[in-house]
């Protein structure tokens, strides 16, 4: 059984994660699911892909659920954990922009505004492809209600998201823009490279200097960010700019090889959308490994 599972591992982990927005989360569920597939008599194992699915989506809505009440009293902003990627979250990702863009921290974050199931719903039906017969069986819904389901989740996402994800070439241009403008210390240039629209978010669990709400506006934002360059750095650190959620980040490291801060770029259009900075010590742990 362990083969079987094993070989699922992959696809369950890219479910887990996606659903949760948390690696070492994920890793904690697919424990539980091999925990409970090895439980099931082999004979009763019709289709080992669906019922170790169907596992791993009801752990992931029941973590949701729980999940939701303990962000409302998370100190400041909740954003998702950042995974160093070299072609995905340990998945070989089909060559769609729908499917790369569904690891961004941005367009993970936009999915914590979704119900449990509504997100259980979108990721299964257009990132994994499922039908809506199996979904329903995932789930325990109807399909008639999956459908609704999923309805309502796209069109939430089409609202808050540009019509066409950006291209990794495009996304890599405006990426390097920032870095020369933040690099050149001109204000004036570091917001050309923003959107009109651009918003900031920062997470530090309460354990790092980070704003607790959104900053809003190219000046806001840039300023923001020549404060952090200023400020944020002490001698001995390093700057890498690795794959993170499958886009350039940022990733600053202490003398010691520790993360301390991540930084990815939400672009569309030719501009920045939004940022992200994660400081909470606790989501580095991928970035440990």
């Amino acid at each position: 059984m362990l083969e079987i599972f094993q070989a699922q591992r992959p696809r369950l982990f890219g479910i887990a994660y996606r659903m949760t927005g948390s690696a070492s989360e994920a890793e904690d569920l697919l424990q539980e699911a091999w925990l409970r597939f090895q439980t099931v008599p082999a004979e009763e194992v019709r289709s080992p892909e669906a019922l170790l699915t169907t596992i791993v989506t009801r752990l992931a809505l029941d973590h949701l659920k729980s999940a939701q009440a303990q962000r409302e009293i998370y100190p400041g902003l909740w954003l998702p954990e950042p995974v160093p990627t070299a072609n995905g979250v340990e998945e070989e990702l089909p060559d769609t922009m729908i499917k790369l863009e569904s690891i961004s921290l941005a367009f993970l974050h936009l999915l914590e505004s979704l119900s449990p199931e509504e997100r259980a719903v979108f990721l299964l039906r257009e990132v994994f492809d499922y039908e809506y017969r199996e979904i329903a069986e995932f789930i325990n819904k109807s399909e008639t209600n999956c459908r609704q389901l999923f309805s309502r989740a796209k069109k939430h996402i089409t609202d808050h998201r540009p019509r066409f994800p950006t291209n990794p070439a495009e996304h890599e241009r405006v990426f390097h823009s920032f870095i020369e403008a933040v690099e050149s210390g001109d204000l004036n240039q570091l917001m050309a490279v923003m959107a009109d629209d651009v918003v900031c978010y920062a997470d530090s669990g309460g354990k790092a200097t980070a704003p607790t709400r959104p900053l809003h506006g190219p000046e806001s934002v840039a300023k923001f960010v020549k404060g952090v360059q200023r400020t944020g750095y002490k001698p001995g650190d390093k700057i890498e700019m690795p794959l993170i959620n499958g886009r350039p980040g940022i990733v600053v490291r202490n003398a010691q090889g520790e993360s301390t801060t991540v930084l990815t770029l939400d672009i569309a259009d030719g501009a920045i959308r939004a940022l992200h900075f994660i400081r909470n010590p606790d989501k580095f742990q991928q970035l440990h490994r």
